[in-house]
This record gives structure tokens, sequence and C-alpha cells, in this order.
């Protein structure tokens, strides 16, 4: 291979992950943590000078492991940014800033995935589901009287769904019945395929934590490669379905092994090494992978800490891409300044 021909292979492949930013009409957007107290100040315009234009907002509930209740604002229970009067606060100041705006309700299981979520009896399967669907629609009529642009039903319930699957039909239905705008699932990135209620949705909606490569700094274009064949599936699932995807979740530690499976990188996470170029990288591999697919309606970034209030943990090796070359480069494709 002549020298002209070995520069132009690598021009291609510098072209092929360079950063075109994504355009304003799809989801550009950052997975807000909930502050313990009220904004010290307004968390808009460093999301702004970003590029983003959605948040999602989480306020969280709470099952106890193996006990059929939803707890939600009970007893104080909640941080001021997961109660209502914190979610109301946040989504206004996010609507005043021109940024649209995700609630999506989670639950929380001590210790547990909510995937794995089960009962062994049908009255505490249906003790659950009457709290969740009171939360649920607490939270969908919030939704509607704060002109909230996108709602989403629940978040990773592999088991619930696959065991209960005219539950969640019929809490489609009622959510419906208060809230009128676009409505969304999570699906997990590897079960997104078995959600039977899909054409009842606006979006197929699923969490982009594929595993992708192994190393400490993956590499953009073998990073890009590894995507090329969940991009196919992807691309045929939603012709299939007649729905846009949205990545509900997207996100990389900052430490080495990120474009790997994250969730087992967490355990143990402040003593890996930390490594922002990782992080980086699968920003930069994902962006170029599916920015410009038709059917990619955007994402959001988990997650973005308002201020850095409500940070618990090691930032330098977590999710957010805050003070980081993450934050660098999703400012390139998010378009911000």
């Amino acid at each position: 291979m002549s020298l002209l021909s070995d520069c132009n292979q690598v021009a291609k492949k510098q072209s092929a992950a360079a950063a075109i930013p994504i355009p304003d009409f799809k989801i550009k957007g950052l997975t807000l943590v909930a502050p313990p107290d009220s904004f010290s100040e307004n968390p808009m315009p460093p999301i702004q000078q970003l590029g983003a234009n959605w948040v999602a907002v989480i306020p969280y509930a709470f099952t106890p492991p193996e006990q059929p209740v939803v707890r939600y604002d009970v007893h104080g229970m909640q941080w001021w940014g997961e109660r209502p009067e914190g979610v109301r606060a946040t989504v206004r100041l996010a609507h005043e800033a021109k940024v649209k705006v995700m609630l999506k309700p989670q639950i929380w299981i001590p210790r547990h995935w909510t995937g794995s979520l089960t009962f062994s009896s049908s009255d505490d399967w249906k003790s659950w589901e009457q709290g969740y669907q009171s939360y649920i629609l607490g939270m969908a009529k919030l939704a509607e009287e704060e002109h909230i642009d996108l709602f989403c039903i629940g978040t990773e319930f592999r088991t619930p769904i696959r065991e209960r699957p005219q539950f969640w039909s019929g809490l489609i239905d009622s959510v419906r019945a208060v809230y009128s705008g676009k409505l969304v699932y999570s699906a997990n990135w590897d079960d997104w395929e078995q959600v039977p209620f899909w054409s009842k949705l606006d979006y197929i909606g699923l969490s982009g934590y594929f595993p992708l490569i192994e190393g400490d700094t993956p590499p953009v274009d073998k990073l890009i490669a590894a995507w090329r064949p969940i991009k196919e599936r992807l691309a045929q699932f939603s012709k299939k379905a007649g729905k846009p995807i949205l990545f509900t979740e997207y996100g990389y530690l900052s430490v080495d092994g990120s474009g790997w499976r994250n969730w087992e990188l967490e355990q143990g996470v402040k003593g890996r090494n930390i490594n922002e170029q990782a992080q980086a990288n699968c920003y930069q591999a994902l962006f170029a992978t599916f920015q410009q697919a038709e059917w990619w309606a955007g994402g959001f970034l988990w997650k973005w800490f308002p201020n850095m209030e409500g940070h618990e943990g090691y930032p330098e090796r977590d999710y957010t891409p805050q003070g980081k070359l993450g934050e660098q480069e999703l400012q390139k494709w998010y378009g911000g300044r």
C-alpha cells in the first residue's frame, strides 16, 4: 500500500469519527441528579453552554427488598430535588431556559436491580402494582400540569414485564388518560426486543450500556466497529416497529475499561485507575455511529450533577463528564459554545 493510500485510509477513519454537531431536532439530553436541597444557583446556564436541549428529571421512589410496597415522599425520605416541589422547580427552570424535559420516575431497590424484581404470590404482585400505579399516575398528573415534554412509564423492569404484561399495558392506558404528552419506556440494553407494548408508546427507549470492547483505553475506530452490528439490529427493529429509538440512558465511567461492562466496573470503582480518555473515546464512537441515523432520536447522558451538588462518591471516576475530557467531547457533539 502506498503512502498516499495510507494517508487516505487514516483520513477516512478520522472523518468517520469527527465531531459533526448533532442537529437540534434530536434529543441532546442530560440526566440530572436531584440535589439534596434547593439549588444554590440556577443549574441551567452550564447545561445550555454544553449545548444540551433536554434534561431528564428523576424523582426516585423506593421498594425495600422483597417487600411489595412503593414508597415515595414519605416522612421526608426524598431529597428536595426528588420531591414534588423540587421536581416542579427544576422543570420550570428548564423550560425558562428553553430546555425540554423528560420526567423519568424510577424505583430504587437497595442492593438489587429492578429487572430482577419478583414476588411469590399474586397478592404481593397486586400490592406492589397498586403502589407503583399510584406513584406513576401522580407523576403523570404532575407532568401534565407542568407541560412536561416526555414521560417515562418505567425503567428496566425485565421480570415484572415478562410475568405481568397486562399490568403494564393497562398502566399505559391509565397514564394516557391523565397525560397528553409523549410516552416512552426504558428497557435494558439486552432485553428491548422482548418488550411487548412498544406499539402503545411513542419511542422505543433503552439504556445504551452495550458492552463493546475490552481494554484500558478503547480506540475510537474499534469502538465504532463494535457498534456496527448493534446499530444494524436497532435499525431493523425500529423499521419493523415504526418507532424511533431513544437512548433513555447512555454513559461511561471515567476509568480503565469503560468500553466494556460499566456496571461491573462500578464495583470497587474507587480503586480503579482514572481514565478520562477512555470515557471521551466512548462518547466519540457513540455519536459518530448514531447521530446521522434518521431513526435514532438521541439520548440522555448518565449523569449530570447540577452545580456538582449531591455527589457522595467519586466524581473523578463516576459517569459524570463534568470537568473532564468527556465534557469537551460532549460539547463538540452537542454543539455547545
